[in-house]
Parts: C-alpha cells; sequence; structure tokens
C-alpha cells in the first residue's frame, strides 16, 4: 500500500494466501448459513434436502465461483473496470453489483445493529426477554405482553417498536440508531486501510464463529431432546424430491450462500498474484461454506428439539394439572411418566368428563415442526431456547458475538465492490485518502441506513430483502456468463 511504480500507485496485495481464503469463506459464510439453510432442511423433508443441494453446489455454485475468482485474477481491476474491458457494453454488470452490494449493506448492518441491541442486553440477570416488564406503578404486568409472550414483546415492542403497517412511519428508535451506528463504526475501523486492516480483522471475524459454533454443538447435544430434533433433521422425506420448488429453492441457496454476483470474490481475487490456483480455491471455497451449513445446522437442529420438548412437556403439564384438580388425583400420582397411561385409563372410564375439560393437543411431531427462519429463528426462536438453559446470559452473549461475527464478515465482502471502484476508476480525486473515503461511504450508508430504525423499519428491511439481493443478482450473474463465454472467450 502507497508505493509507486512510475507514478502510479501500487495495487494492494494480500499479506499471504491465509488472508485471501479467510476473506472469501467469512464473505460466503454468513447469516444465511445459520437461518436460513436449517429452516429450508425444517420443511423440505430434512436430509432429502442435502441432495438437489449438493447437486446445485456441483452444477451452480462451483463453476461460477470458478468463473468470478478467474476473472478477477487475471484482469486485476474494479468490479466495474473488470466488465469494461471484457466488453464496453458490459460495464453495466459492474454498475449493478456495486448498486446491489450498496443496498444489501443498509439492511445488512441494520441487523448487525438489532444483534448488538441483544448483545448489550445479554449481560442482565435475568434476560430481559424472558420476563414480562411491570405497568408504571410496577402493581401489575403489562397487558400486551401477556397477551402474546415475554420474547415477541421484547422483539416486537422494546426492540422494533414496529408500527401496525409500512404507511405508518413511526419515530426513530434512538436506541437503534446507536446501535446502527456503532455496527458501521465498528465496520470502519476494520476497513479503515482497505485489505490492509480488514485482513487481519478476518483472522477473528471468519474464524471465530466455527468456535462458538462448536461449543454450541457440544452444549447442545446435552440438552433433553437434542436427539429428537436431529432425527428430524436427518431422517428424508424422499417424497420432497417431487416437489420442483425444493430443487429452486436448493439453487436458490448455493446462489446465495456462496455470495455470487456482488462483485465481493471479483474484488477479493484482484488483489491476487494472477498465476494464483483460483480453481483449487473455488472449491475450498465452496465446500467449506457447504460443510459449515450442515455443521450449524446440527446445534441448531438440537436447539429447536430441546425447545420443541420443553413446549411439548409444558403442553402435557398444563393437561396434567387440569386433570389432577378436575378428578382431584394426587400430585404424584400423575406424571410425565406415566400421563399416556393415565390419559388412557381415564378415557376408557370417563371420556365425557375428561371431553369436557377441552385439553391441549399435545403432539411431540407439530411442535418439531414448527418452522422460523431469518430473523425470527435468531431473536424468537432462540432467544426463547437460550432462557431454558442454565447459565443463559453466557449462551445469549455467546450466541450475538457469533452472529455478529458472522454478519461483520459478510458486510467486508459488500462493501469491497463499492470502495475499489470509486479508488481505482479515480472517481474521486485522488488527493483524497483512502480512509476518508471510507468514512464517507460509511457515513452516507449509516445515514440512509436510519431508515429501517423507525417504527415501519422491518417492513422496509422485508422488502429489502425480498427484492434486492434477489431477482437482480440472478440476471448480473446470467450476463457475467454471457460476458465470460461469448466476449471474453472461454478459452482465455
Amino acid at each position: 500500500m502507497g508505493k509507486t511504480v512510475d507514478g502510479m500507485k501500487e495495487r494492494p496485495k494480500w499479506d499471504n494466501k491465509v488472508q485471501y481464503l479467510l476473506s472469501c469463506i467469512g464473505f460466503a459464510v454468513g447469516l444465511g448459513n445459520v437461518w436460513r439453510f436449517p429452516y429450508l432442511c425444517q420443511i423440505y423433508g430434512g436430509g432429502a434436502f442435502l441432495i438437489p443441494y449438493l447437486i446445485a453446489l456441483v452444477f451452480e455454485g462451483l463453476p461460477l465461483l470458478y468463473l468470478e475468482m478467474a476473472i478477477g485474477q487475471r484482469l486485476r481491476t474494479s468490479t466495474i473496470d473488470v466488465w469494461n474491458c471484457i466488453s464496453p457494453f458490459l460495464g453495466g454488470v459492474g454498475i449493478a453489483s456495486m448498486a446491489v452490494s450498496f443496498l444489501t449493506n443498509l439492511y445488512y448492518n441494520t441487523i448487525l445493529a438489532w444483534v448488538l441491541w441483544y448483545f448489550f442486553h445479554s449481560f442482565q440477570e435475568p434476560l430481559p426477554w424472558s420476563q414480562c416488564p411491570l405497568v408504571d406503578n410496577s402493581t401489575a404486568f403489562n397487558k400486551e405482553c401477556l397477551d402474546s409472550t415475554p420474547v415477541n414483546y421484547f422483539w416486537y415492542r422494546q426492540t422494533l417498536n414496529i408500527t401496525p403497517d409500512i404507511d405508518t412511519s413511526g419515530s426513530l428508535q434512538w436506541t437503534l440508531v446507536i446501535c446502527l451506528a456503532t455496527a458501521w463504526c465498528v465496520v470502519y475501523i476494520c476497513f479503515i486501510r482497505g485489505i490492509e486492516t480488514m485482513g487481519k480483522a478476518v483472522y477473528v471475524t471468519a474464524t471465530f464463529p466455527y468456535l462458538v459454533l462448536t461449543i454450541f454443538l457440544i452444549k447442545s447435544l446435552t440438552l433433553t431432546g437434542s436427539t429428537d430434533g436431529l432425527i428430524y433433521l436427518f431422517t428424508p422425506d424422499w417424497n420432497v424430491l417431487k416437489n420442483p420448488q425444493v430443487w429452486l429453492d436448493a439453487a436458490t441457496q448455493i446462489f446465495f450462500s456462496l455470495s455470487l454476483a456482488f462483485g465481493g470474490l471479483i474484488a477479493f481475487s484482484g488483489y491476487n498474484p494472477e498465476k494464483n490456483n483460483c480453481e483449487q480455491d473455488a472449491v475450498l471455497v465452496g465446500v467449506i461454506n457447504s460443510i459449515t451449513s450442515i455443521y450449524a445446522a446440527i446445534p441448531i437442529f438440537s436447539i429447536l428439539g430441546f425447545k420443541a420438548t420443553i413446549n411439548y412437556n409444558s403442553c402435557r403439564m398444563s393437561n396434567i394439572l387440569s386433570l389432577t384438580n378436575h378428578f382431584e388425583i394426587g400430585d404424584q400420582n400423575m406424571t410425565l411418566d406415566n400421563y399416556e397411561q393415565m390419559l388412557g385409563y381415564l378415557n376408557s372410564t370417563k371420556l365425557e368428563e375428561v371431553a369436557k375439560l377441552e385439553l391441549r393437543s399435545c403432539n411431540l411431531q407439530k411442535f418439531l415442526d414448527q418452522s422460523a427462519s431469518g430473523t425470527g429463528l435468531a431473536f424468537i426462536v432462540f432467544t426463547e431456547a437460550v432462557i431454558e438453559m442454565p447459565g443463559s446470559q453466557v449462551w445469549a452473549v455467546l450466541l450475538f458475538v457469533m452472529l455478529f461475527s458472522l454478519g461483520l464478515s459478510s458486510t467486508f465482502g459488500s462493501i469491497e465492490p463499492i470502495l475499489t471502484p470509486l479508488c481505482d476508476l479515480n472517481l474521486v480525486s485522488k488527493w483524497i485518502p483512502n480512509e476518508l473515503v471510507t468514512a464517507g461511504v460509511c457515513l452516507i450508508s449509516f445515514l440512509v441506513g436510519m431508515l429501517f430504525t423507525l417504527g415501519s423499519g422491518n417492513y422496509w428491511l422485508e422488502i429489502f430483502d425480498n427484492h434486492v439481493g434477489t431477482t437482480p443478482l440472478l440476471i448480473i450473474a446470467f450476463f457475467e456468463l454471457i460476458g465470460v463465454i461469448y466476449f471474453y472467450g472461454m478459452q482465455k
């Protein structure tokens, strides 16, 4: 950095190959591996989903990943100039990648702000989402919370303060504004001198989530009901493979999980030597990304099995309480162990009286089927499960530090395609230092991202998530293929 050759600034380089691989892995392995992949496994027949997923990895993910790494390493310039070099008609591909990366960063860092908010509250005893708050005069619990659950109330009311619909903007949530500013400050500090500082940050952000996942794996396997969750995960339902939607979602998950078409992989590869073995890198990054998804699914399904067991036992205990009160059965005479036997006996002898009690239907499979993804999995299902775990504060802190690390390393790959063109194409004056350019991008992103801290911010985030990072990326990838095959040439 900073050296000149013939009056031109020398292009930065990675300190070593490990930095490059960790940056690519950190960019590819993100929040989607933790909260999107397990959800798809849950709704699409458990282990059966792995078949279309692995087929999509081989025939879609790895070729596109190799293409982006190869073209970036060969041309070694910005994500916009890469496509201008191939053909003047393809400059829009780079601009589109830059625009998508900018818009994605806006809402992605809002999720990091939510994670920070929960992280800061994870040190409280008891956890603030474990019980309903008292009303102002401290004479009763909040009614809105009692009508829902403490976890839902903390998420929708105390975190988001969500409005009834998107037309009602509501006010800025200043606590979230502060968390959002903190998230962008962390990104800026890590990226203040480009890949020179970011390359060192990935040693932590790309590896720490694996440490936390391993800790969660060991702990989750000791929880009651974890076996039921794992059986649910790995028991395949082959009939779902007849559904075309399964194959479409598998291909989509691979595409977005590898962070293709954002331009980040092209930018990262541009700092490599031209003779680097990018084919080997593509296979390594793609395989590690998919293994991480499966590895993360094991503790997640163990925790989901634990939560389902807790709900299942709570349901049966509610029925036991109703039965013992009505039939004046001793507390020790009807337990979870003999519940089914006692209920069968009462149904055979006093069916009409049992029917009048309107007992809840308790089915473990039903609780396991309750699926959630995205923010619903992280901020509702997981936080609810953490409450039931011994030493809940420790597990809450580890959970949100892991999520922040995953999101931060993915943000690095999304901000690089924005900064590289600004510097390489001289879109900003040369006298402006790179640190100031990075600060300007982060500040503008923060100011625009304040939209998501409004009461209606969650609605806007869902719109961005559903439309910014979906169809536009598929269109970009299509033109990348056209550009490389027909304009640049497969032989090159």
